[in-house]
Order: C-alpha cells, then sequence, then structure tokens
C-alpha cells in the first residue's frame, strides 16, 4: 500500500515541485514597507519558488489548525463517551462479581445446581 502512495501520489507531487522551483528561480524581493519602495524598514530576497512553497505549507498550516479545532466537539463527544462506557464496565464487573460470590455463599459445602 504505502508503494501505491508513494508511486502514484508522492511522486507526481515531487516532480511538478521540481518543474517549479526550475521554472521560478528568478529572485523576488518581498517587503512589508509599502510606503517605501526604495529601502524599506524590512525586506528579503529569495527565489520566487521559495515563497510559493513558503505560502503553501502555512496555507496547509492553517487548514490544519481549522480542521483540528473544528472538529473538537467530536473529540469531546468520543472522549465523553469513552469515559461512560468504562465507568459502565466496571459497574458491570464489580456487579458480576458480587453475584458469583453471593451465588457461592448459598450452600458453601455443597455443589451449585443448575437448571440445565
Amino acid at each position: 500500500m504505502r508503494k501505491f502512495v508513494n508511486l502514484f501520489f508522492v511522486v507526481p507531487i515531487a516532480i511538478v515541485m521540481i518543474l517549479l522551483s526550475v521554472a521560478n528561480r528568478h529572485w523576488v524581493t518581498f517587503s512589508l514597507d509599502p510606503l517605501n519602495t526604495e529601502a524599506p524598514a524590512f525586506s528579503i530576497s529569495l527565489p520566487f519558488f521559495v515563497f510559493i512553497f513558503a505560502t503553501l505549507m502555512i496555507g496547509a498550516l492553517i487548514g490544519a489548525c481549522l480542521t483540528w479545532f473544528s472538529q473538537g466537539k467530536h473529540r469531546k463527544a468520543l472522549r465523553e463517551q469513552s469515559y461512560e462506557t468504562n465507568r459502565l464496565r466496571r459497574e458491570h464487573e464489580k456487579d458480576n462479581t458480587v453475584e458469583n460470590k453471593q451465588a457461592h455463599e448459598i450452600a458453601p459445602g455443597l455443589p451449585l445446581i443448575s437448571n440445565n
């Protein structure tokens, strides 16, 4: 299964990323100072594909965070159901052990008679 995923998904994505890197390798200056274009207070010059990949990674990270936060109510419900299930299981086991002890204590020296 892992080979299938690598062959049909990862390899084409890697090829596209390499092609984007080669096609967009010219240098671009990124500036956060819109008022002073000649000598901005903060600017960085990198190949354009670095900005493309950084934008894609930041977008994926933001999407993952939003998905994680929006599914919080479902995780909470599952957690509460798990706690309730474990509590009921412990009560059931406790009741069964009490019933078994009571059944054996009716006539301690005599064998139990089944209804079968």
